[in-house]
């Protein structure tokens, strides 16, 4: 399949969207992987230089430690990366206000003067001299690039919505096309907002036939026993089925859901329940409707243990309980 997003935009969307969300774990593996596919270190750290504009010195101060940490475990083992290119330096003298207004409507056209800026000049002057001025004119990254950081990190931000607006358009302005929009926020959306406390895994295609909706599966211990979390979307459950010999724990960690066994009313399920299913029970576990669902189970080792697979939970009685 076509990879909509490149390699490039894909690290920098996550690199921003990890770091302005204090995820130093994914974080780091994210600057690992763009390191191997040719980053230099100039542009990671540019990047998350960028970040601080829009998520604060907090989080832009513990990506680079992030960096830093990489570069030195990199090292270590012997691999060599490249430093890349230099930050520009504006000429001495440089009307610093004056530049950043001018880049500032190369961005985003020639607008009324901001209700804010009115009533705030003092941080309009900021944006103007600092944003768009001392971090525009560093190049190593293109402005595109730069909008791309400015919004995945704006995505992650509650409430900012109307920024989010802008900017994405600003970005699309500077070549970033709609499809790569719809891409981005998939990418966002699954890899940093949405991603449940033990991981969304891969597409649960091996069991499709036996779910009714879209759910993913992240396997987490094989041995010596089953543990997998499980994510169901909202209105996904899964069969009837029985665990034969050893039964199955549900710990439930996000989400609203819902948990059924033969001859017994649905139970409601959210973050914290804990189902315990003894063995040779009939039973159904997923989703409610309007949420998203997530939980681990646990296969209760025995010897010989096998899971039946059986007929499909009907619209029509899921519905009655959602």
């Amino acid at each position: 399949m076509e990879q909509i997003l490149s390699k490039r935009k894909t690290h920098i969307a996550l690199s921003a969207a990890y770091a302005a969300v204090g995820d130093m774990s994914s974080l780091k593996k994210e600057l690992i992987d763009a390191l191997d596919d040719g980053f230099t270190i100039s542009e990671l750290r540019e990047i998350l230089m960028h970040c601080y504009a829009y998520c604060g010195f907090p989080r832009a101060l513990n990506g680079i430690g992030a960096l830093m940490a990489v570069l030195k475990e990199r090292e270590e083992n012997g691999i060599k990366d490249t430093e890349g290119a230099a930050a520009d330096i504006l000429p001495e003298g440089t009307d610093k206000n004056l530049y950043g207004k001018q880049a500032r409507e190369e961005l985003t056209g020639v607008r009324p003067t901001a209700a804010y800026a009115l009533f705030a000049p003092g941080i309009d002057d900021f944006l103007k001299e600092h944003l768009f001025c001392d971090l525009f004119s560093r190049g190593i990254l293109t402005r595109e690039e730069r909008e791309l950081v400015t919004i995945s990190v704006i995505a992650t931000l509650p409430g900012a919505e109307a920024q989010l607006r802008t900017h994405t358009g600003i970005c699309q302005s500077q070549g970033f096309t709609e499809e790569e929009t719809v891409a981005w926020r998939k990418l966002i959306d699954e890899k940093v907002l949405r991603r449940p406390l033990f991981g969304l895994g891969a597409e649960n295609t091996g069991n499709a036939a036996y779910f009714s909706g879209q759910s993913f599966a992240n396997a987490l211990v094989t041995d010596p026993m089953r543990v997998t979390n499980i994510t169901f979307e909202p209105g996904c459950r899964n069969n009837w089925h029985i665990h034969h010999k050893g039964g199955q724990i549900l710990l439930c960690t996000e989400g609203n859901g819902w948990y059924q066994a033969e001859g017994e009313a649905p139970q409601k399920l959210a973050r914290g329940d804990v189902v315990n299913i003894p063995a040779e029970v009939k039973h159904w576990h997923g989703a409610a409707k309007d949420s998203r669902f997530v939980h681990v189970a646990l296969s209760v080792p025995a010897e010989g243990a096998s899971v039946e697979w059986l007929e499909p939970v009907t619209e029509e009685d899921y519905k009655k309980i959602n």
